[in-house]
């Protein structure tokens, strides 16, 4: 039970609190991950990816080493897991972006939509229609409900709060390095290869529970017809399976840094309308409950045992 109680409680506070408002973690790490590549990353892009790996065990090993140390403390251990992984949780501050997509779209300042949805995607959205930011809001929601909810529950879950900490490192590194530009198609190797390892299983656990708290059976012959297809099997196996869940039509050709980039369609049915981002947060939702029905379950069974 001691960790399902820790993972409610860093749940009640994400909930509660969203993301801290000054000095967040995240942005100091940010700032790190920077003066890192600054330094390490070369011009002429020929060691990059040796240098890539080398600046992800730089921010990787003690961060991870740091929280192992935090939460081993006999006093204030479990204080610290709590915290630990609610900083590396994101339900609250993904469902507020969503909202504010949402509520644009609804009041037709398609303006105002496409400047949230900036915030959740990295493809250019200055010359998106309402339809186009429908549907990247809803496939952002159900893929940052495994990147920034269920994978950090999942490593927390294996490897206690350096497992979630070491998650949350390798998902910001990808989010800011994994881009196949040429700048970071070398550089970011390491860090995008890395994020890869880490969701495999989450991200497969994800759609799982996208099937169970959706339409499960659309949801699993999207996964199986269509996750495959995507450039990210983790992230096509995710939004193909929540797309069947909530039976709407993701995927297509999208401009990501300037450039056209053909994507397969993913989901089925009509394409997504402003509801439908509440009903894929909605989604989203009940599949936390559902995580944290089996974490408690899995927790007594253990203590009875």
């Amino acid at each position: 039970m001691h960790k399902a109680m820790i993972v409610v409680l860093a749940l009640i506070l994400d909930r509660m609190l969203g993301e801290p408002r000054r000095a967040h973690p995240l942005v100091a790490f940010g700032n790190l991950a920077e003066h890192v590549e600054n330094r390490l990353r070369a011009a002429d892009n020929v060691q990059n990816r040796t240098r890539g790996v080398i600046a992800v065990a730089i921010l990787l090993i003690p961060l991870t080493a740091g929280a192992a140390a935090l939460a081993a403390l006999p006093d204030i251990g479990p204080v610290a897991s709590v915290m630990l992984l609610y900083l590396a949780l994101g339900a609250r501050s993904l469902q507020q972006h969503a909202v504010r997509v949402r509520t644009a779209l609804v009041a037709a300042d398609l303006k105002t939509a496409r400047s949230a949805v900036a915030c959740l995607v990295s493809r250019d959205t200055g010359n998106m229609t309402a339809i186009d930011v429908a549907r990247a809001a809803v496939e952002s929601v159900l893929e940052n409900g495994n990147d920034a909810i269920f994978g950090a529950l999942f490593w927390f879950v294996v490897a206690g709060a350096p497992g979630a900490v070491a998650y949350r490192v390798a998902n910001t590194l990808d989010a800011m390095w994994g881009y196949r530009t040429q700048r970071y198609e070398r550089f970011g190797w390491a860090a995008a290869r890395l994020d890869d390892l880490f969701n495999f299983l989450p991200a497969r656990l994800t759609a799982l529970t996208y099937a169970f708290t959706g339409q499960l059976g659309s949801a699993v012959a999207c996964w199986r017809r269509q996750g495959w297809r995507w450039a990210g099997s983790n992230a096509g196996t995710v939004m193909a399976a929540g797309g069947g869940a909530l039976r709407v039509r993701l995927g297509g050709g999208a401009l990501y840094h300037g450039r056209w980039r053909r994507r397969p369609a993913l989901g089925l049915g009509a394409a997504p309308r402003p509801r439908d981002v509440d009903r894929a947060l909605a989604l989203v939702g009940r599949g936390i409950v559902l995580w944290v029905g089996i974490i408690g379950i899995a927790g007594l069974a253990r203590a009875y045992a």
